[in-house]
Order: structure tokens, then sequence, then C-alpha cells
């Protein structure tokens, strides 16, 4: 149904467009104006830099008004998109759940209540809140004793089983695992700042104030689930050189490297090992903060019963709001929260395949060809995603209609805009070109993988659907062609440029990242 109004509606369009623009010149594939041909050879030109020698290029534009497809290198060949996975994710998540889906945790008791003594288990329900803080988890601590529970004779019981126990994407790399952009998938997690980097917990560093003397080291937030083992030292002066590493299948972080005296202190994201452990660490704190004492021990993963009463309850924002950390800062846990959240709702099962069936009928409903992609996660942090650009322009142009989209829209990152949660992953790039406030778009990075798609509009007023998606590259950056691309479509026009030459733009450089991560990614944020 979806497609069928789409390509109605594009007809309509196309009829009113040739109206209004009756006596432009006429361009064809076969006979292009002049303007388009500038346009195509300015694209060409970026293409064919020396950093692309050997790789892989995509690239489509569309005319969202028209449907007329503008420029398309490859348009078809499938590539690694990085996280422009997330434009599937993030729209399907939108239709399906709807812009006021909430996640729900809650608190219950199964057991007999006489005063305040509660004989029984005391349950921590997760609904995959991403968004949980430990300040969350200790109002939902304050309420349950405010309720008058002051001794739980059984268990604290954290049931994260709306979404099954696979905690790490498919295909996600090893080395990857302690950094905080693959951190581990649960329904009960915790965040440790308002980026919602769920999963993490901040390790920070001080120098001591002496040299000699290891470094003072500190959790946010504090909790027992992890420990730290310190092996660095303070130093009279010379480079800082702290490192952070989270040891494989454990909670033991280890601190390693100098930092001199009088130094600023330096901090670094860790990912956690089983979330469902760090947010019930965090919740039996808060008890003991609220006077409510649990006797028995913490249980992982067993199910809340379904007589027991409710006691507590903390609902988070809305997917809209949502969505604006999502995308702006490209957070691939709430990407895989929602894939997950995705089949739980459809089909009663929290799982990756579930939720990546459901990605696929919706998507396959807006005009994208499901049967030339493949899609292994909610993210793009998955190497064996294979997208082609095409299917990526035919999603843009397709959701225009949707009644969502201008929300969806905004949560784009926007070229140049400085202000993080506006510019977000392009808030340092494009700045005072053309493209500047006008691009709205998802950035995709991997090493040897870089994709751009999204929204611009050109120096007529069209709306213009763009990817650019680049693979195989050896150079540690291809960011400023994609820039590059973007600016020539924010300049493109069709009036007045008989004699006019489009000449390919420059592009300011964009923040230096480690290779393959986005600069979001990257904390403290540098971009």
């Amino acid at each position: 149904m979806h497609r069928r109004l789409f390509t109605g509606a594009l007809a309509v369009l196309a009829l009113a467009a040739t109206a209004a623009t009756a006596g432009a010149p006429d361009a064809t594939a076969e006979s292009p104006t002049p303007a388009r041909t500038r346009l195509n050879a300015t694209i060409d030109t970026v293409l064919a830099d020396s950093r692309l020698d050997g790789a892989q290029a995509g690239v489509v534009v569309v005319d969202t008004a028209t449907g007329e497809t503008l420029y398309d290198r490859n348009g078809d060949r499938r590539l690694v998109p990085a996280s422009n996975a997330k434009l599937l994710t993030s729209t399907a998540a939108l239709e399906l759940l709807g812009p006021g889906h909430r996640f729900t945790t809650d608190v219950a008791t199964d057991g007999v209540r006489r005063a305040g003594l509660l004989s029984g288990d005391l349950y921590l329900r997760g609904g995959g809140d991403p968004t949980m803080l430990a300040a969350d988890y200790d109002a939902l601590a304050a309420q349950v004793a405010a309720d008058g529970v002051r001794v739980v004779t059984g268990n604290l019981v954290a049931d994260d089983t709306r979404y099954d126990d696979t905690r790490l994407g498919p295909d996600w790399t090893w080395d990857d695992e302690s950094y905080y952009y693959a951190a581990q998938v649960s329904a009960l997690t915790v965040a440790p700042d308002t980026d919602y980097d769920a999963g993490t917990v901040i390790v920070n560093a001080a120098p001591a104030a002496a040299a000699g003397a290891p470094p003072v080291v500190t959790m946010t937030p504090p909790n027992g689930w992890l420990r730290i083992e310190n092996r660095a030292e303070t130093v009279a002066g010379g480079e800082t050189t702290i490192s952070f590493e989270r040891e494989h299948g454990g909670n033991t972080i280890v601190v390693t490297g100098q930092i001199a005296v009088g130094q600023q202190p330096e901090s670094d994201w860790m990912t956690v090992w089983e979330p469902t452990g760090y947010a019930a660490d965090i919740f039996r704190a808060a008890l003991r903060r609220h006077g409510v004492r649990v006797l028995g021990r913490t249980v992982l993963g067993q199910p809340t019963p379904a007589e027991a009463k409710p006691v507590a309850r903390h609902d988070s924002m809305t997917l809209a709001e949502l969505m604006v950390p999502f995308l702006k800062l490209s957070n691939n846990g709430h990407a895989e929260v929602l894939t997950k959240e995705l089949g739980r709702i459809l089909s009663g099962s929290g799982s990756w395949s579930a939720g990546l069936t459901a990605i696929g009928e919706y998507v396959g409903d807006n005009g994208v060809d499901t049967g030339n992609l493949r899609q292994r996660d909610g993210s793009g942090l998955s190497r064996r995603n294979l997208i082609p650009p095409t299917e990526f322009v035919a999603l843009l142009a397709a959701v225009r209609a949707e009644p969502w989209f201008d929300t969806w829209y905004a949560a784009l990152p926007v070229a140049g805009n400085a202000d993080r949660f506006v510019g977000g992953t392009l808030r340092s790039r494009m700045r005072g070109t053309p493209a500047a406030n006008n691009v709205h778009a998802k950035t995709g990075s991997l090493t040897g993988a870089s994709s751009l798609s999204g929204y611009v509009t050109d120096a007529d007023g069209h709306l213009l659907a763009f990817s650019v998606v680049l693979n195989n590259y050896l150079t540690s950056s291809v960011k400023s062609l994609e820039d590059q691309i973007a600016i020539a479509l924010a300049s493109y026009t069709e009036k007045g440029t008989t004699t006019a030459r489009l000449t390919v733009p420059t592009a300011p450089e964009a923040p230096r990242v480690p290779e393959g991560l986005e600069c979001s990614w990257v904390k403290p944020v540098r971009c």
C-alpha cells in the first residue's frame, strides 16, 4: 500500500512540476541540460580523487518532488553502509512502534506483606529502556521505600527476559568489545550520562598529589559490579599516556600508563560485561540508601511472575525524543535496542532476527528492494551489512509521506551546526558552505567504509535525496569527498547557468578521529 501511494504521489508531483516549469530546458538521461551535465561532471571529478583509487564508490541523487534521478554511479552496487543502516532501523521504529512509544522499567513483589516486611522476592523488570540513569534507579528505590517496604526476606531478581540473552550483535569484531560503541544489549541496563550510552561506565583517572603514587581512579556511576586494576603511575612531568581496557569476559578494567601531577583528569567510556548485573547492583545500592534491606542474593535473568504486584515504575522519554540522541550521536546501542523491541512488539521475540524481519517488511513496503540488500544488525556495526545507495534513496524519498517525517528529519545531523544536539556528527563538517544548516543526513564510519545519506535543498529550492557510500579505500578518511558532493548539490541550480561553470567545491577538513569511528563515538566527543 505504501509503495502504491508513493508511486501515485510522485506521478501527480511530476505532472505539477512539468506544468510549473513549462518553457524550461527539458532534461532526459539522453539529453541532460547544461546544468545537469556540469553537476554530473563535478561529482565524477570528486570520485576521481586518488584517495578512491582501487576503492568502490556508489552515489545516487534524486529530486524528491519529481522522482527524477539527477546522478547515478554504481547505485545498485551492494556496499557496506556502516551507520547509514540506522536509516532503516529508525524509520521502521517510528512507524511500527510509534513516535509516542515509551520503555517501562518497573519493580514488583510476589510475597506476603506484613507492615514493612516482605516475605518473598523483589523483582526489577527491564523494559529495554536505554536511557535509564543511576538517578532513575534511585527514584525507583524511593518509590519502593514510600510503599512501606523495609525488609525483603527473599532475593532481588533482575528480570531482563523481555529480550533474548544474546548480548553482542552478529559479526561484531572481538577487539571492539570493550569500547562503548559496541556495548552489550540487555533489556535491563544503565547509562552513565545524558548521551544515554547504555551498558557503559565512565572511568576517570586523576593524578595523585605527588609523583610515584598511582592516579586516583573513580567510576561514574559508582558501583560494585566492576573493579579497577590500577597499574598506572603519577609522574612529575611529561606526556599523559593513560589507557583503559576491560578484560574480555569479565568486569576488571585495567588502567595503565602515566599522568603528570597537576594535569586534568583523563576519562573514557568502557562497556560492561553483563549490563543486567550492573543495573541490579546500582538498584540494590539505591535501595540501601533509602532504607530497604534485601536479605537474599541478586539473581539475574529470571522472569517476573504474572501474579506479582507492582510497587514502582519509571517510563522513558518518547521514541520521538529518543531519536535526537540516537541519530545525532549515531548511538549504536539505541539502534540495537530498537531492533529487539521491534521483534518483541511485533512477534513476541526480542531478538535480532525478529527485529530485522520487522525492519525488512517495513522498508520493503516503502520502495526498498529488500532482495537487493542484507541487514545483519540495527546499527551498521556489522561488516556483513550490504545495502546499495539506490535503496537508501528510495527509502529517503518514500518516508517524506509519513506523518512522523518532520520529527525524523529534524533528528538527522545537520551540517555545520555547532550545537551538538543539532549538528550531531556533522557539526564540524561543511561549515561556511551552501551545505551548512542545509544538509540533513546520516553519517557512517568503519575502517575502509564511509557513507553519507540524507537530504539537501538545492539552490532552486528543490529537496534532493542523496546517498554516498564509499568502500575499500586505504586512506584514513574520505569525509571531505562526501562533503564536496553535498556542497555541489546544495549549489546546484538550473536557473541562469547557461554559460556558468560549476567548479568542484572545496570542503573544510572534518575533525580527525581514530580510523573507522564516528566522531561522536570518541569520548569525550571531538566533533
